[in-house]
Protein backbone atom coordinates (compact mmCIF):
# COMPACT_ATOMS: atom_id res chain seq x y z
CA UNK A 1 0.00 0.00 0.00
CA UNK A 2 1.25 3.04 -1.05
CA UNK A 3 2.14 5.94 1.63
CA UNK A 4 0.03 8.00 0.75
CA UNK A 5 -2.83 5.69 1.64
CA UNK A 6 -1.51 4.88 5.09
CA UNK A 7 -1.26 8.29 5.81
CA UNK A 8 -4.50 10.38 4.64
CA UNK A 9 -5.88 10.37 7.69
CA UNK A 10 -4.18 13.05 9.06
CA UNK A 11 -4.62 15.03 5.94
CA UNK A 12 -7.30 17.90 6.83
CA UNK A 13 -7.37 18.97 3.32
CA UNK A 14 -7.97 15.07 1.33
CA UNK A 15 -11.42 15.19 -0.36
CA UNK A 16 -10.64 12.13 -1.98
CA UNK A 17 -9.54 9.08 -0.81
CA UNK A 18 -6.99 6.88 -2.10
CA UNK A 19 -9.34 3.66 -3.63
CA UNK A 20 -11.32 6.86 -4.94
CA UNK A 21 -8.68 7.90 -6.96
CA UNK A 22 -7.69 4.29 -8.04
CA UNK A 23 -10.24 2.72 -8.69
CA UNK A 24 -13.04 5.59 -10.13
CA UNK A 25 -11.28 6.47 -13.37
CA UNK A 26 -10.26 4.11 -15.90
CA UNK A 27 -7.43 5.86 -18.27
CA UNK A 28 -8.06 4.04 -21.71
CA UNK A 29 -12.07 4.59 -20.93
CA UNK A 30 -11.76 8.37 -21.17
CA UNK A 31 -8.01 9.44 -22.49
CA UNK A 32 -5.62 9.10 -25.47
CA UNK A 33 -1.97 7.96 -25.02
CA UNK A 34 -0.69 11.77 -25.38
CA UNK A 35 -0.41 14.80 -23.44
CA UNK A 36 -2.70 17.88 -24.11
CA UNK A 37 -1.34 21.44 -23.31
CA UNK A 38 -3.57 23.89 -22.98
CA UNK A 39 -2.35 27.36 -22.68
CA UNK A 40 -4.38 30.32 -21.35
CA UNK A 41 -4.03 34.37 -20.59
CA UNK A 42 -4.34 34.80 -16.74
CA UNK A 43 -5.18 39.17 -16.28
CA UNK A 44 -6.27 40.82 -13.86
CA UNK A 45 -5.67 43.00 -10.85
CA UNK A 46 -4.94 42.69 -6.77
CA UNK A 47 -9.42 42.83 -7.07
CA UNK A 48 -10.24 41.05 -10.19
CA UNK A 49 -9.21 37.99 -12.93
CA UNK A 50 -9.92 36.78 -16.18
CA UNK A 51 -9.15 33.47 -18.31
CA UNK A 52 -9.06 33.53 -21.52
CA UNK A 53 -7.77 30.50 -24.25
CA UNK A 54 -4.82 31.07 -25.96
CA UNK A 55 -4.14 27.16 -27.79
CA UNK A 56 -4.25 23.80 -27.33
CA UNK A 57 -1.42 21.52 -28.69
CA UNK A 58 0.27 18.15 -28.62
CA UNK A 59 3.09 18.54 -25.93
CA UNK A 60 4.21 14.66 -26.24
CA UNK A 61 3.35 11.18 -24.83
CA UNK A 62 1.83 11.07 -21.72
CA UNK A 63 4.56 10.59 -19.23
CA UNK A 64 1.93 10.79 -16.34
CA UNK A 65 0.63 7.76 -14.44
CA UNK A 66 -2.57 6.06 -15.77
CA UNK A 67 -3.15 4.44 -12.35
CA UNK A 68 -3.50 7.55 -10.04
CA UNK A 69 -5.60 10.43 -12.06
CA UNK A 70 -7.08 12.06 -9.28
CA UNK A 71 -5.34 14.67 -7.16
CA UNK A 72 -5.97 13.45 -3.46
CA UNK A 73 -3.26 15.84 -2.09
CA UNK A 74 -5.28 18.97 -3.86
CA UNK A 75 -1.59 21.43 -2.83
CA UNK A 76 -1.64 24.32 -4.40
CA UNK A 77 -3.09 27.73 -4.82
CA UNK A 78 -4.86 26.68 -7.94
CA UNK A 79 -6.70 23.44 -9.07
CA UNK A 80 -8.00 22.10 -12.10
CA UNK A 81 -10.38 19.19 -13.05
CA UNK A 82 -11.14 17.55 -16.28
CA UNK A 83 -14.63 16.09 -16.14
CA UNK A 84 -16.98 14.22 -17.61
CA UNK A 85 -19.69 16.67 -19.46
CA UNK A 86 -22.37 14.29 -19.54
CA UNK A 87 -21.94 12.67 -15.83
CA UNK A 88 -19.89 15.44 -13.92
CA UNK A 89 -17.16 12.64 -13.03
CA UNK A 90 -14.04 13.79 -12.40
CA UNK A 91 -11.32 11.81 -14.54
CA UNK A 92 -8.25 14.02 -13.65
CA UNK A 93 -7.30 16.60 -11.28
CA UNK A 94 -3.95 18.18 -10.53
CA UNK A 95 -3.07 21.38 -8.07
CA UNK A 96 -0.83 24.19 -9.35
CA UNK A 97 0.78 27.75 -8.41
CA UNK A 98 1.04 30.37 -10.94
CA UNK A 99 3.26 33.75 -11.35
CA UNK A 100 0.40 35.45 -11.33
CA UNK A 101 -0.90 33.96 -8.02
CA UNK A 102 2.37 35.87 -6.39
CA UNK A 103 1.92 38.73 -8.34
CA UNK A 104 -1.60 39.90 -7.37
CA UNK A 105 -0.61 40.04 -3.85
CA UNK A 106 2.42 43.00 -5.03
CA UNK A 107 1.73 46.37 -4.83
CA UNK A 108 2.28 46.46 -8.59
CA UNK A 109 -0.89 44.39 -8.77
CA UNK A 110 -2.69 47.16 -6.82
CA UNK A 111 -2.19 49.96 -8.97
CA UNK A 112 -1.79 48.50 -12.42
CA UNK A 113 -3.06 45.24 -14.84
CA UNK A 114 -0.88 42.19 -15.30
CA UNK A 115 -1.24 39.70 -17.85
CA UNK A 116 0.57 36.05 -17.83
CA UNK A 117 0.94 33.61 -20.03
CA UNK A 118 0.08 30.22 -18.27
CA UNK A 119 -0.54 26.25 -18.89
CA UNK A 120 -2.31 23.09 -17.50
CA UNK A 121 -1.66 19.69 -19.00
CA UNK A 122 -3.89 16.70 -19.28
CA UNK A 123 -3.84 13.19 -20.71
CA UNK A 124 -5.18 14.05 -24.63
CA UNK A 125 -9.63 13.41 -23.74
CA UNK A 126 -11.04 10.39 -26.62
CA UNK A 127 -14.14 12.97 -26.47
CA UNK A 128 -15.04 16.81 -25.11
CA UNK A 129 -14.55 17.27 -21.52
CA UNK A 130 -15.37 20.08 -19.27
CA UNK A 131 -12.09 21.89 -17.57
CA UNK A 132 -12.66 23.59 -14.44
CA UNK A 133 -10.03 25.90 -12.46
CA UNK A 134 -10.63 26.30 -8.85
CA UNK A 135 -8.85 29.29 -6.66
CA UNK A 136 -8.31 29.15 -3.15
CA UNK A 137 -10.08 31.46 -1.12
CA UNK A 138 -9.56 32.93 2.20
CA UNK A 139 -10.71 29.92 4.07
CA UNK A 140 -8.45 27.83 1.77
CA UNK A 141 -11.57 26.31 0.22
CA UNK A 142 -11.23 25.99 -3.75
CA UNK A 143 -13.99 27.93 -5.45
CA UNK A 144 -14.28 27.93 -9.34
CA UNK A 145 -12.72 30.63 -11.53
CA UNK A 146 -13.42 29.59 -15.02
CA UNK A 147 -14.30 26.54 -16.49
CA UNK A 148 -13.64 26.11 -20.58
CA UNK A 149 -15.54 23.17 -22.84
CA UNK A 150 -12.30 20.77 -24.60
CA UNK A 151 -13.48 19.63 -27.86
CA UNK A 152 -10.58 17.41 -28.92
CA UNK A 153 -11.63 17.59 -33.05
CA UNK A 154 -11.83 21.39 -32.58
CA UNK A 155 -10.35 23.66 -35.11
CA UNK A 156 -8.43 25.58 -31.85
CA UNK A 157 -6.41 22.16 -31.21
CA UNK A 158 -3.44 21.09 -33.43
CA UNK A 159 -2.63 17.53 -32.59
CA UNK A 160 0.73 17.45 -34.80
CA UNK A 161 3.60 16.93 -32.47
CA UNK A 162 6.38 19.41 -31.84
CA UNK A 163 10.01 18.56 -33.31
CA UNK A 164 12.23 20.55 -31.07
CA UNK A 165 16.12 21.21 -32.16
CA UNK A 166 17.45 20.91 -28.73
CA UNK A 167 19.97 18.42 -27.54
CA UNK A 168 19.18 15.79 -24.86
CA UNK A 169 21.46 14.09 -22.04
CA UNK A 170 19.99 11.55 -19.94
CA UNK A 171 20.85 12.37 -16.10
CA UNK A 172 18.95 9.30 -14.60
CA UNK A 173 16.97 6.58 -15.69
CA UNK A 174 15.01 4.20 -13.73
CA UNK A 175 11.73 3.10 -15.69
CA UNK A 176 9.19 4.09 -18.09
CA UNK A 177 7.26 7.52 -17.80
CA UNK A 178 4.56 6.56 -16.65
CA UNK A 179 5.53 4.13 -13.68
CA UNK A 180 8.05 7.32 -12.45
CA UNK A 181 8.73 10.65 -11.88
CA UNK A 182 10.07 12.90 -14.48
CA UNK A 183 12.16 15.79 -13.98
CA UNK A 184 13.23 18.08 -16.77
CA UNK A 185 16.12 20.31 -16.45
CA UNK A 186 16.48 23.42 -18.68
CA UNK A 187 19.82 25.07 -19.60
CA UNK A 188 19.54 28.66 -19.23
CA UNK A 189 22.47 31.38 -19.81
CA UNK A 190 24.51 28.51 -21.41
CA UNK A 191 25.96 29.32 -25.00
CA UNK A 192 26.37 26.26 -27.32
CA UNK A 193 29.47 26.05 -26.24
CA UNK A 194 29.28 25.66 -22.40
CA UNK A 195 26.85 22.41 -22.94
CA UNK A 196 29.63 20.61 -21.30
CA UNK A 197 29.24 22.76 -18.61
CA UNK A 198 25.56 22.81 -18.35
CA UNK A 199 25.95 18.43 -18.69
CA UNK A 200 27.87 18.61 -15.65
CA UNK A 201 25.55 21.01 -13.42
CA UNK A 202 23.02 18.40 -14.57
CA UNK A 203 24.64 15.66 -12.53
CA UNK A 204 25.39 18.25 -10.01
CA UNK A 205 21.13 18.72 -9.64
CA UNK A 206 21.03 15.01 -9.33
CA UNK A 207 23.56 14.49 -7.05
CA UNK A 208 21.96 16.96 -4.63
CA UNK A 209 18.63 15.77 -4.72
CA UNK A 210 19.63 12.16 -4.46
CA UNK A 211 22.41 13.09 -1.45
CA UNK A 212 19.20 14.01 0.79
CA UNK A 213 16.46 12.14 1.79
CA UNK A 214 13.83 11.42 1.26
CA UNK A 215 14.74 11.68 -2.66
CA UNK A 216 17.89 9.43 -1.73
CA UNK A 217 15.85 6.38 -0.87
CA UNK A 218 13.22 7.06 -2.97
CA UNK A 219 16.04 7.49 -6.25
CA UNK A 220 14.39 4.64 -8.05
CA UNK A 221 11.23 6.37 -8.48
CA UNK A 222 12.64 9.13 -10.57
CA UNK A 223 14.03 9.75 -14.36
CA UNK A 224 15.61 13.23 -15.04
CA UNK A 225 16.12 14.09 -18.70
CA UNK A 226 18.27 17.57 -19.56
CA UNK A 227 17.44 19.74 -22.57
CA UNK A 228 20.30 22.00 -24.09
CA UNK A 229 18.70 25.14 -25.12
CA UNK A 230 22.03 27.44 -26.06
CA UNK A 231 21.82 31.26 -25.18
CA UNK A 232 23.22 33.84 -27.22
CA UNK A 233 25.20 35.13 -24.18
CA UNK A 234 26.19 33.57 -21.58
CA UNK A 235 24.85 34.43 -17.92
CA UNK A 236 21.72 35.68 -16.98
CA UNK A 237 19.94 39.62 -16.66
CA UNK A 238 20.66 41.37 -12.95
CA UNK A 239 18.47 44.69 -13.82
CA UNK A 240 19.58 45.45 -10.21
CA UNK A 241 22.72 45.18 -10.60
CA UNK A 242 23.44 47.02 -13.86
CA UNK A 243 24.14 43.73 -15.73
CA UNK A 244 22.09 42.92 -18.70
CA UNK A 245 21.71 40.24 -20.88
CA UNK A 246 19.18 38.78 -23.17
CA UNK A 247 19.38 34.76 -22.68
CA UNK A 248 16.98 32.04 -24.41
CA UNK A 249 14.75 31.50 -22.29
CA UNK A 250 14.07 34.94 -21.08
CA UNK A 251 14.83 34.54 -17.29
CA UNK A 252 15.95 37.42 -15.36
CA UNK A 253 16.58 38.22 -11.82
CA UNK A 254 14.35 40.89 -9.82
CA UNK A 255 11.34 39.02 -10.00
CA UNK A 256 8.42 41.69 -8.00
CA UNK A 257 11.89 43.80 -7.12
CA UNK A 258 13.43 41.17 -5.13
CA UNK A 259 17.14 40.93 -6.44
CA UNK A 260 17.41 37.59 -6.25
CA UNK A 261 14.60 36.32 -7.18
CA UNK A 262 14.54 34.44 -10.77
CA UNK A 263 11.65 34.19 -13.21
CA UNK A 264 10.92 33.65 -16.68
CA UNK A 265 7.55 34.68 -18.65
CA UNK A 266 8.20 33.69 -21.57
CA UNK A 267 5.79 30.19 -20.58
CA UNK A 268 5.24 29.17 -23.89
CA UNK A 269 8.76 28.84 -24.99
CA UNK A 270 9.59 27.34 -21.83
CA UNK A 271 6.99 24.84 -22.35
CA UNK A 272 7.80 23.87 -25.61
CA UNK A 273 11.53 23.58 -24.80
CA UNK A 274 10.43 20.90 -21.83
CA UNK A 275 8.39 18.73 -23.98
CA UNK A 276 11.38 17.77 -25.66
CA UNK A 277 10.90 14.71 -23.25
CA UNK A 278 8.26 13.50 -21.03
CA UNK A 279 8.25 15.54 -17.92
CA UNK A 280 5.95 16.24 -14.86
CA UNK A 281 8.30 18.87 -12.94
CA UNK A 282 10.98 21.43 -14.50
CA UNK A 283 13.86 22.68 -13.16
CA UNK A 284 15.57 25.76 -14.78
CA UNK A 285 19.52 25.43 -14.19
CA UNK A 286 20.77 28.91 -14.99
CA UNK A 287 24.70 29.52 -15.96
CA UNK A 288 24.89 32.38 -13.02
CA UNK A 289 27.59 32.85 -9.95
CA UNK A 290 25.12 35.50 -8.08
CA UNK A 291 23.39 33.46 -5.35
CA UNK A 292 19.40 33.41 -6.40
CA UNK A 293 16.43 31.54 -7.65
CA UNK A 294 12.93 30.59 -6.73
CA UNK A 295 10.33 27.56 -6.85
CA UNK A 296 6.80 27.56 -7.40
CA UNK A 297 4.45 24.44 -7.24
CA UNK A 298 4.36 22.52 -10.41
CA UNK A 299 5.75 25.37 -12.13
CA UNK A 300 9.46 25.35 -12.43
CA UNK A 301 12.44 25.79 -10.31
CA UNK A 302 15.29 28.34 -10.80
CA UNK A 303 18.76 27.93 -9.14
CA UNK A 304 22.17 29.38 -10.02
CA UNK A 305 24.42 26.56 -10.82
CA UNK A 306 27.39 28.31 -10.27
CA UNK A 307 27.51 29.86 -7.44
CA UNK A 308 28.61 27.78 -4.16
CA UNK A 309 25.60 27.25 -2.47
CA UNK A 310 23.73 25.53 -5.31
CA UNK A 311 23.51 22.05 -3.76
CA UNK A 312 21.21 24.07 -1.54
CA UNK A 313 19.47 26.67 -3.80
CA UNK A 314 18.56 22.94 -5.96
CA UNK A 315 17.06 21.35 -2.96
CA UNK A 316 15.40 23.84 -1.30
CA UNK A 317 13.79 25.19 -4.35
CA UNK A 318 12.80 22.06 -5.75
CA UNK A 319 10.90 21.32 -2.51
CA UNK A 320 8.69 24.45 -2.88
CA UNK A 321 8.15 23.42 -6.32
CA UNK A 322 7.32 19.49 -6.41
CA UNK A 323 6.01 19.60 -2.76
CA UNK A 324 4.17 22.87 -2.49
CA UNK A 325 6.41 23.66 0.78
CA UNK A 326 6.25 26.65 2.28
CA UNK A 327 9.12 28.87 3.74
CA UNK A 328 10.02 28.06 6.87
CA UNK A 329 12.24 31.13 7.52
CA UNK A 330 10.87 34.40 9.01
CA UNK A 331 13.38 36.94 9.74
CA UNK A 332 14.09 38.66 6.64
CA UNK A 333 11.97 41.80 5.56
CA UNK A 334 8.81 40.70 4.80
CA UNK A 335 8.31 39.32 8.35
CA UNK A 336 5.03 40.56 10.86
CA UNK A 337 3.51 39.45 13.49
CA UNK A 338 -0.05 36.89 12.58
CA UNK A 339 -2.88 38.21 13.62
CA UNK A 340 -5.57 35.85 15.63
CA UNK A 341 -7.75 34.82 12.33
CA UNK A 342 -5.70 33.04 10.52
CA UNK A 343 -6.99 30.14 8.61
CA UNK A 344 -4.84 27.53 8.80
CA UNK A 345 -2.31 26.64 5.66
CA UNK A 346 -2.65 24.18 2.94
CA UNK A 347 1.17 23.53 3.14
CA UNK A 348 1.84 20.55 4.62
CA UNK A 349 4.95 21.87 6.53
CA UNK A 350 3.40 25.01 8.68
CA UNK A 351 0.30 25.01 10.82
CA UNK A 352 -1.18 27.44 13.44
CA UNK A 353 -2.26 24.51 15.75
CA UNK A 354 0.08 23.47 18.98
CA UNK A 355 -2.77 20.82 19.78
CA UNK A 356 -1.31 17.85 19.03
CA UNK A 357 -3.99 16.23 17.52
CA UNK A 358 -4.59 18.79 15.34
CA UNK A 359 -1.32 19.68 14.04
CA UNK A 360 -0.30 17.51 10.29
CA UNK A 361 2.81 15.96 11.82
CA UNK A 362 0.84 15.27 15.29
CA UNK A 363 1.41 11.67 14.90
CA UNK A 364 4.94 12.15 15.26
CA UNK A 365 5.49 14.00 17.79
CA UNK A 366 6.06 12.20 21.39
CA UNK A 367 3.84 12.82 24.42
CA UNK A 368 6.44 14.05 26.75
CA UNK A 369 7.02 16.94 23.93
CA UNK A 370 5.80 20.32 25.16
CA UNK A 371 3.83 22.18 22.52
CA UNK A 372 4.81 24.74 21.34
CA UNK A 373 8.38 23.61 21.92
CA UNK A 374 11.02 26.05 23.35
CA UNK A 375 13.91 26.79 21.47
CA UNK A 376 15.75 29.43 22.29
CA UNK A 377 13.80 31.70 19.63
CA UNK A 378 15.02 35.14 21.04
CA UNK A 379 18.62 34.71 20.62
CA UNK A 380 18.45 33.21 17.16
CA UNK A 381 15.92 35.88 16.16
CA UNK A 382 18.73 38.67 17.31
CA UNK A 383 21.21 37.24 15.46
CA UNK A 384 19.24 36.93 12.50
CA UNK A 385 18.44 40.33 12.28
CA UNK A 386 22.32 41.67 12.64
CA UNK A 387 22.61 38.89 9.76
CA UNK A 388 19.60 40.72 7.62
CA UNK A 389 20.65 43.89 8.55
CA UNK A 390 24.03 43.54 7.57
CA UNK A 391 23.45 41.55 4.13
CA UNK A 392 21.05 44.72 3.30
CA UNK A 393 24.16 47.19 3.74
CA UNK A 394 25.96 45.02 1.52
CA UNK A 395 23.56 44.73 -1.32
CA UNK A 396 23.07 48.42 -1.15
CA UNK A 397 26.66 48.57 -1.55
CA UNK A 398 26.65 45.93 -4.71
CA UNK A 399 29.52 44.20 -2.95
CA UNK A 400 31.28 41.10 -4.99
CA UNK A 401 29.76 37.76 -4.59
CA UNK A 402 32.54 36.37 -2.93
CA UNK A 403 31.79 38.93 -0.16
CA UNK A 404 28.05 37.52 0.29
CA UNK A 405 29.10 34.28 -0.13
CA UNK A 406 31.23 34.42 3.02
CA UNK A 407 28.34 35.95 5.25
CA UNK A 408 26.20 33.21 4.25
CA UNK A 409 28.68 30.62 5.56
CA UNK A 410 29.18 32.30 9.08
CA UNK A 411 25.76 32.74 9.34
CA UNK A 412 25.38 28.81 8.07
CA UNK A 413 27.91 28.22 10.84
CA UNK A 414 26.41 29.59 13.59
CA UNK A 415 22.75 28.25 13.28
CA UNK A 416 24.11 24.73 13.17
CA UNK A 417 25.58 25.16 15.86
CA UNK A 418 23.02 27.03 17.33
CA UNK A 419 20.32 24.78 16.01
CA UNK A 420 21.64 21.57 16.75
CA UNK A 421 22.54 22.11 20.86
CA UNK A 422 19.14 23.99 21.51
CA UNK A 423 17.07 21.25 24.30
CA UNK A 424 14.95 19.73 21.93
CA UNK A 425 17.42 19.58 18.78
CA UNK A 426 16.24 16.70 16.44
CA UNK A 427 12.67 16.26 18.49
CA UNK A 428 9.12 16.95 16.32
CA UNK A 429 7.07 19.50 17.70
CA UNK A 430 5.87 22.90 16.99
CA UNK A 431 8.39 25.29 17.04
CA UNK A 432 7.26 28.77 16.14
CA UNK A 433 8.47 30.91 13.60
CA UNK A 434 7.89 29.70 9.77
CA UNK A 435 6.28 30.96 6.35
CA UNK A 436 7.47 34.92 7.11
CA UNK A 437 5.80 34.70 10.32
CA UNK A 438 7.41 35.30 13.56
CA UNK A 439 4.53 34.64 16.15
CA UNK A 440 1.29 32.28 15.54
CA UNK A 441 2.97 29.63 12.66
CA UNK A 442 4.95 26.30 13.77
CA UNK A 443 7.31 24.14 11.98
CA UNK A 444 8.26 20.84 12.66
CA UNK A 445 11.73 20.77 13.61
CA UNK A 446 13.96 23.69 14.67
CA UNK A 447 15.84 22.96 11.43
CA UNK A 448 15.14 21.92 8.05
CA UNK A 449 16.21 22.68 4.46
CA UNK A 450 13.35 25.01 4.36
CA UNK A 451 14.52 27.29 7.35
CA UNK A 452 18.29 27.34 6.93
CA UNK A 453 20.44 27.14 4.24
CA UNK A 454 21.36 23.50 6.30
CA UNK A 455 21.04 20.33 3.97
CA UNK A 456 18.41 18.21 5.28
CA UNK A 457 14.33 18.38 5.51
CA UNK A 458 12.19 17.82 8.41
CA UNK A 459 9.87 15.27 9.41
CA UNK A 460 7.04 17.02 7.43
CA UNK A 461 8.43 18.37 4.86
CA UNK A 462 9.83 14.36 3.98
CA UNK A 463 6.54 13.12 4.57
CA UNK A 464 5.24 15.71 2.29
CA UNK A 465 7.81 14.88 -0.46
CA UNK A 466 6.84 10.98 -0.12
CA UNK A 467 2.96 11.59 -0.85
CA UNK A 468 4.13 13.55 -3.94
CA UNK A 469 6.16 10.55 -5.10
CA UNK A 470 3.93 7.98 -4.53
CA UNK A 471 1.34 10.52 -6.58
CA UNK A 472 3.56 9.72 -9.68
CA UNK A 473 5.62 6.29 -9.30
CA UNK A 474 4.42 3.17 -9.51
Amino acid sequence: MKRTCRIASFLLILVFSCSQARADVSFEQYFKDQTMRLDYFHTGTATEEHFSLDQMVNDGPWAGSKQQLVDDLRLGKYFFEIQDPRSGKVIYSRGYSSIYGEWETTAEAKKEWGVFHESVRFPWPAQKVKLVIYKRNQQQKFDPVWQYMVDPNSRKVNPAPLNTPYGVYEVAAHGKPQEKVDIVLLSEGYTKQQMDEFRADADKFANALFSTEPFASRKEDFNIRAVEVPAPNSGLNHPQQDIYNRSALSFSYGAFGSQRYALGYDNKTIRDAASTVPYEFTAILMNDSIYGGGGIYKLYITAASDNAFHDYLFVHEFGHHFASLADEYYTSATAYEMGSQVVEPYELNVTTYTDKDKVKWGDLIREDTPLPTPWGKEKFDDHSNQIQEKRQKMRDAKVSEDKMEQLFRQQREWEEDYLSQILHAGDVGAYEGAMYHSKGIYRSEPNCIMFTRTDHFCAACQRAIHMVIDQYAE
